[in-house]
């Protein structure tokens, strides 16, 4: 076989470097999404479906004695109403977390096995205790309405320090002073003498505000049974379809065959879509029950209550430094709210992503955390983008700022006196991580350079002539992405004359057909147009960890790497028939595999076709397909230096930011249109917290933030522009040399708005404030400081 269209291979050449890596290719999903024409959950519609609609208690806490549905069942296109008592009867499981952590003592983590629908009492506002279907949803939310609940009221607790107190209201009997979890880590009488030892200590109580997900797209799920197969099917927006399929099966006691999970465009999750909720159990039985479909989509209102939240914890920060400001321990103690139940991964966040984070860029010897993880009478806590990292980063910096005005020594200066080296990698951080890659001084000096931080003075007094507090600060920041875990990479040579990647991870937002695709025409020298990616279906992906932690380019790019090389091994056994050469003799690049010193060669492309045909000598491979999970991929250590500044009208309290920076470390860059993307996203939702979001409750557990009304969220006026610059250092972990970028704008930008904000309001002698920075708490701020000055 012999095929010299030298042209064909420069066309090639020229396709591979205009779609390859690093390559800034526009998306291949906006054109859908843009003009309107994605398909989400509720887009979809099954013959003879229904609607469900739950009832959820308005008592915070309180006792079960009755749920009376005589009367919805008896309302116009009502198909049936169910309890607790009935879900319980049907054999459900609960729902748990699975993380093997264990408190101080030895002992594991309290579940608190959450049933699908109440039974003996409820915990949150919100929480469901029966649910209706009828033949419309307006039929279904009447019937609702009709449902009697007999609740007996009991005293409540929202704060999780005063939830771990004596004598506070308990959610459950088994979990004493609501503590589900008395984490700790480090060597504590080290870290005391090094306290101890220190020439300086700084102390700061931090709270990281609760926030809502508030996901464009709510939460919404289409259930159907086949009766005859005995299975369950779940349309579902969710991280990953592999996960959750076994995660619901276990729910609903069946095999992992019995459920099958399909995701269709997926409008934003934050890590609250990637656990199972209540409501799928519920309308899977009554699928099952009622012999035909049934549909849930939630409303914003209650989102509010049903969504799991955000972040949530009350920290006590200490940093011990020596006279010269070197860095000799830090430890955190405090609280972590965990809601009503625990689901998921949410102690995670609140304790061992906390403590594996803060070391962050700085080569502190010892690291110190208790976090005590509390239930309370509360919505749910679960991950959300960057699950304890950008949380873990917010101490140190704020921490590192205040030592460094209280010592008397610049801020900038500091730092740089406990940056880890070059030379130190790969380091090993007292967090119990390795560094292997990373610059981090070089990240620092080039966001000064590009901020122009040395001329801030100037900018300073133009501010003040306009009656403005000016305020600057750098936040450094580095992240432990996911922990190791293995990825599908299935690579399939589809009749059609495309090439189809089957993966585990789940584009909710991020973008994946287009690095994914990117990755493996560089590797392969397929067409990049040519590519597709399948990761919807639970019954074609049969493995993965979804999307979350900062992982898809590192474990999906793994996967895509090894399962190309196996394509190339079989390639080459395949064109060495073909070709009638010694399969030794082949060799393979661009796309093409040649007899090595010859110009015998045939494109990967048109050997898979071959293949297909059955076109091939006895003993060929029959296809190029490959079915491959790679192993546990490490976890990568992106970081950066975000930098921001900021002006506060002193009569107001309204805080503007006017320039902010980012100079970040992703390793490689696959395609740096999406990494910006993401970045800018992950800002604004750092700007969101840092400025405005905040879940409350009054004394009794009423929600006080249960709307767009009363919960504030960032508009395109409040997100700054911003300058971004790269300095990479390649990931050795990995063969792409990827990190994660997903979640780092929120670990940027938290550190550098509030530390900005501070130095705009040191004017007043003011060094700290705490989340959200709304105009009237950095008023308030001013008014007490003016008072104790003019005092």
């Amino acid at each position: 076989m012999q095929d010299h269209t030298s042209a064909s291979s420069l066309d090639n050449s020229i396709a591979l470097q205009k779609y390859g890596v690093g390559q800034p290719v526009r998306r291949k999903e906006d054109d859908t999404l843009v003009r309107g024409k994605g398909k989400y959950t509720d887009d979809f519609a099954l013959p003879g479906q229904a609607y469900c609609w739950m009832v959820r208690s308005s008592h915070a806490h309180g006792i079960i004695r009755g749920i009376g549905t005589a009367a919805a069942k008896a309302m116009p296109g009502v198909l049936g109403v169910w309890t607790g008592k009935d879900l319980e009867a049907a054999g459900y499981g609960p729902f748990t977390c699975g993380l093997p952590l264990k408190s101080r003592d030895g002992s594991p983590l309290l579940q608190t096995n959450r049933p699908a629908l109440a039974t003996d009492k409820v915990r949150f506002v919100g929480d469901p205790v029966a649910f209706v279907v009828a033949e419309t949803l307006a039929q279904a939310r009447d019937a609702a309405e009709a449902v009697e609940l007999d609740i007996e009221p009991l005293p409540a607790v929202t704060d999780a320090a005063e939830a771990a107190k004596p004598g506070a209201p308990q959610l459950y009997d088994h979990i004493p002073n609501n503590v589900a979890l008395d984490y700790h880590y480090g060597d504590a009488a080290n870290i005391d003498a090094a306290f101890a030892a220190a020439a300086h200590v700084t102390k700061l109580d931090i709270v990281n505000t609760r926030v809502a997900v508030a996901s464009m797209e709510p939460r919404v799920a289409l259930a159907a049974y086949d009766k005859a197969a005995e299975r369950f099917t779940l349309q579902v927006p969710t991280q990953g379809v592999s996960g959750n399929k076994v995660t619901l099966a276990k729910i609903l006691n069946v095999p992992n065959d019995k459920v099958r999970i399909l995701t269709a465009n997926v409008g934003g999750s934050f890590g609250m879509k990637n656990v199972s909720y209540p409501e799928y159990t519920c309308i899977l039985h009554a699928a099952k029950a009622l012999g035909r479909p049934v549909k849930w989509t939630d409303e914003r209102s209650t989102s509010f209550l049903s969504d799991s939240h955000g972040r949530a914890q009350l920290i006590h920060a200490e940093l011990a430094l020596d006279a010269e400001g070197k860095f000799l321990a830090v430890r955190l103690s405090g609280y972590g709210n965990l809601g009503a139940y625990i689901t998921g991964v949410a102690p995670g966040p609140l304790s061992l992503n906390t403590g594996k984070n803060l070391a962050s860029v700085y080569r502190t010897p010892l690291l110190g955390v208790d976090i005590k993880t509390v239930l309370t009478n509360t919505t749910l806590i679960g991950a959300y983008r960057g699950a304890g990292r950008p949380e873990a980063n917010y101490y140190m910096e704020r921490l590192i700022d205040r030592a460094a005005d209280e010592m008397g020594i610049n801020r900038l200066t500091l730092r740089k006196r406990n940056f880890i080296k070059p030379s130190q990698l790969p380091f090993a951080a007292a967090s119990g991580v390795i560094y292997d890659s990373g610059d981090f001084a070089g990240v620092f000096n080039k966001a000064l350079e590009i901020s122009d931080h040395a001329n801030f003075t100037k900018r300073k007094k133009e501010s003040r002539k306009n009656g403005k507090l000016r305020g600057i600060a750098v936040g450094s920041y580095l992240e432990v992405t996911a922990p190791p875990s293995g990825e599908l990479g299935k690579i399939t040579f589809d009749p059609d004359g495309s090439v189809k990647l089957t993966t585990g991870t789940l584009d909710y937002g991020q973008g994946h057909a287009t690095p994914f695709a990117q990755v493996l025409s560089a590797q392969l020298g397929v067409p990049f147009e040519k590519i597709t990616i399948e990761q919807n279906d639970s019954d074609l992906v049969r493995f993965g960890n979804g999307t979350g932690g900062s992982r898809s380019i590192t474990a999906t790019g793994q996967a895509i790497v090894e399962a190309s090389a196996l394509v190339i091994a079989k390639g080459k056994q395949a064109a060495a028939h073909l070709m009638e050469a010694s399969e030794a003799d082949i060799e393979f690049a661009n796309g093409r595999f040649t007899i090595a010193g010859t110009d015998r060669s045939i494109g990967i492309m048109d050997l898979a076709k071959r293949l297909r045909e059955g076109k091939m000598p006895e003993g060929a491979p029959l296809s190029l397909d490959v079915d491959h999970a790679s192993k546990d991929t490490p976890s990568t250590f992106p970081n950066g230096c975000h930098v921001a500044e900021v002006e506060i009208d002193p009569d107001t309290g309204v805080v503007k930011i006017v320039r902010y920076f980012a100079v970040n470390d992703f390793g490689t860059v696959v395609n740096p249109m999406i990494v910006a993307g993401q970045l800018h996203g992950g800002v604004a939702q750092g700007v969101g917290q840092a400025l405005m979001e905040q879940v409350s409750y009054d004394a009794s557990g009423q929600p006080i933030t249960g709307s767009f009304m009363d919960y504030a969220l960032p508009r395109a006026e409040d997100i700054p522009l911003m300058e971004i610059g790269d300095h990479p250092s390649p990931a050795k972990s990995n063969p792409l040399g990827t990190k994660g970028c997903g979640e780092a704008g929120c670990a940027g930008s938290l550190v550098c708005i509030v530390n900005a904000v501070v130095d705009a309001l040191s004017d007043y002698g003011i060094s700290h404030i705490d989340m959200p920075l709304t105009p009237e708490r950095v008023w308030r701020a001013i008014q007490d400081a003016k008072a104790k000055q003019a005092a």
